[in-house]
């Protein structure tokens, strides 16, 4: 026998979704105790709104639920944080914008000490258009859409970051725990668009993985690169990091791994390998590895980008003068380049 009040949830959300025009085939089955809707929890959507004292609300009651995001709610640059168990699945045409601000440093979805989580279909604007704060070029890239730190177990699926003062995902060490790196993190299907940093930054982690990733239009405060791999500090780490099938296209650099802040008393071991990366016309070059002056200190590993395509790179170089031959074995093969 069918559960009445399964029965009724399911009726109620589906007239919800088709108010506002995105019922789906997907959301209509899906419907159920296990799925809570935005709304229930004052979430007005509406493109003016602050929505963002509901949404955390909404985000905190809604541990070991699937919490679905149907309007375009606007936040202030406070952000919202995740939980462990959090899972937000964005309807089609949904987004999260942030409201006028003049922040340098925000981030829009925080994913801090926390543990299995899953963010699906996401659209986060970083409103750099209604961004009044000056455009400091050392201090103005810590604007994040999507800020992962000592976080495991954690899935982001055909999410978008576009219009971040600084980078559109950002994955580094825990902030109170500095020796806690994030590891187990899935991205699959990410599109950052016109972030003034990067399209990602890796600071730290294990067990990394990308597939699918469109990383483009990034410019407007250093480095500009669709992708950069860039510890902080001796205590990160750079394990099992994989890049499958990045596109990267209209950035200073596509993808650029930058060393020059690992050497320290703890050994390393860099293992990084990119797969089938296409750059399009970045500026400066389509795959940059420098930085590194290990100064007799243990940096070991393997860096390695397979069959990529490079189009129009200004260039194709991939070791930066000075980088010391005693780190991580640089390898490039099966590279194809296209005038």
């Amino acid at each position: 026998m069918v559960c009445r009040r399964h029965v009724i949830e399911t009726l109620l959300l589906g007239a919800l979704l088709e108010t506002r025009g995105v019922l789906t085939a997907q959301a209509a089955t899906s419907a159920s105790a296990d799925v809570v809707v935005d709304t229930w929890f004052g979430v007005k959507g509406d493109g003016k709104a602050n929505d963002k004292a509901n949404l955390q609300n909404a985000i905190d009651r809604s541990v070991g639920k699937t919490l679905l995001i149907t309007g375009r709610s606007r936040i202030d640059a406070s952000g919202l944080d995740m939980r462990t168990g959090s899972h937000l699945r964005f309807a089609p045409n949904a987004s999260i914008k942030l409201l006028p601000h003049n922040e340098v440093f925000y981030q829009i979805l925080r994913i801090w000490d926390v543990r299995k989580v899953v963010l699906e279909n996401a659209t986060l604007d970083g409103s750099k258009e209604l961004n009044s704060a000056k455009k400091d070029p050392v201090q103005g890239g810590y604007g994040m859409g999507i800020s992962i730190a000592g976080s495991s177990d954690v899935a982001i699926l055909s999410t978008a970051t576009v219009n971040c003062w600084g980078d559109g995902i950002y994955i580094a060490n825990s902030y109170g725990h500095k020796d806690r790196c994030s590891t187990a993190i899935r991205v699959i299907d990410h599109r950052a668009s016109r972030c003034r940093r990067q399209g990602v930054s890796i600071i730290s982690g294990r067990d990394v993985l990308f597939e699918n990733p469109v990383w483009e239009n990034i410019g407007g405060t250093d480095p500009s690169a669709g992708l950069d791999i860039e510890p902080n500090s001796n205590q990160d780490v750079l394990e099992q990091i994989r890049i499958l099938n990045p596109t990267t296209r209209n950035c200073r650099t596509g993808i650029l791994v930058y060393l020059k802040e690992i050497p320290g008393p703890i050994a390393k071991n860099v293992q990084i390998e990119i797969m089938n990366h296409r750059d399009e016309s970045s500026t400066d070059a389509a795959f940059s590895v420098s930085g590194l002056k290990t100064e007799g200190h243990v940096v070991t590993g393997r860096i390695a980008s397979i069959s990529p395509t490079w189009v129009n790179p200004r260039l194709a170089e991939v070791k930066s003068v000075g980088y010391d031959n005693a780190g991580p074995e640089i390898v490039v093969t099966g590279r194809r380049l296209v005038p």
